[in-house]
């Protein structure tokens, strides 16, 4: 694999991981104040969801580009 299809994997995988985090440890407002949304997070925490997606990220990646250059999927024709 090339490094520009090892970073395109990457960011692609790091987005996947990215909205699989975002609604785990969401607790809502209960009582909304007038004028904004009552499905808000009181604490979105996305810093860490960021990093939890950048390690899911790299490990997809290095499981991605293990199996595409040991031949387990081969993507050459011919």
């Amino acid at each position: 694999m090339s490094i520009a299809s090892i970073v395109v994997v990457f960011v692609l995988s790091w987005w996947f991981c990215f909205f699989l985090a975002l609604p785990f440890g969401v607790s809502r407002t209960e009582n909304p104040q007038s004028g904004h949304d009552g499905g808000a997070p009181l604490r979105p925490r996305i810093g860490r969801k960021a990093m939890y997606a950048t390690f899911g990220g790299a490990v997809m990646t290095l499981g991605i580009c293990y199996v595409v250059m040991a031949d387990l999927i081969s993507f050459h024709t011919g």
